[in-house]
């Protein structure tokens, strides 16, 4: 069960990237925030409190306390953000959940990783920075990958999904919010068996 609570120290943090302002909401680049957001509407809470250069919200996912985090620092320097809620609540790098889009998998496609390289993201690679590991756990959302190479990729990840593509990573984006909830409460094996295992093959061959 996950619950929000009013305070209580965290020993996780889940950090979903993407970038402030109107001009960004529902841009492939902010799948990240579509997960935190659609995770919070389902505990009843909203991640709306000001701290550490992000939004955040203190939830509840088993008896495990997590603070979870919008930055708002723009993608490319996220890690300031992430770094500044790391060193003061003293969490280390391996419960930092980063969730982020990918666009090397397609749209409704979700993968989890233990650890891993920045691979071309900005985000990521801040975060990298600032933290001085990659050693962190990630979950990618799938925002597939502009059809003609000459497509500028800035362009691309800044585009909005089409009607097709929005369905698809709604669907990403409820799974990706399971997945964060089961990585923390039933460890990273058992979650990445149920998501990047068979089970969840069957499921995205659906999509």
């Amino acid at each position: 069960m996950i619950f929000p609570i009013k305070s209580q120290r965290p020993r996780w943090i889940i950090a979903f990237l993407g970038n402030p302002g109107k001009e960004y909401e529902n841009t492939r680049h902010n799948a990240g925030f579509m997960v935190g957001d659609l995770l919070a509407s389902q505990l009843g809470t909203k991640i709306n409190k000001l701290r550490f250069y992000a939004l955040t919200a203190t939830v509840k996912i088993g008896d495990v306390s997590v603070l979870l985090m919008k930055p708002q620092t723009y993608m490319n320097n996220s890690g300031t953000s992430v770094a500044e809620a790391v060193r003061f609540y003293k969490i280390p790098a391996e419960r930092v959940l980063v969730v982020s889009d990918e666009m090397a998998l397609r749209p409704g496609r979700i993968r989890l990783r233990k650890h891993g390289s920045a691979g071309g993201h900005n985000g990521l690679s801040s975060i990298i920075k600032h933290l001085g590991t990659s050693d962190f756990p990630r979950i990618r959302i799938g925002i597939g990958q502009p059809a003609h190479r000459d497509y500028n990729n800035a362009d691309w990840v800044l585009g909005r999904f089409s009607s097709e593509d929005s369905e698809l990573a709604y669907d990403a984006a409820k799974r990706a919010a399971e997945a964060a909830c089961v990585y923390i409460s039933g460890g990273a094996e058992a979650a990445m068996s149920e998501f990047n295992g068979n089970a969840a093959a069957k499921k995205e061959s659906n999509i």
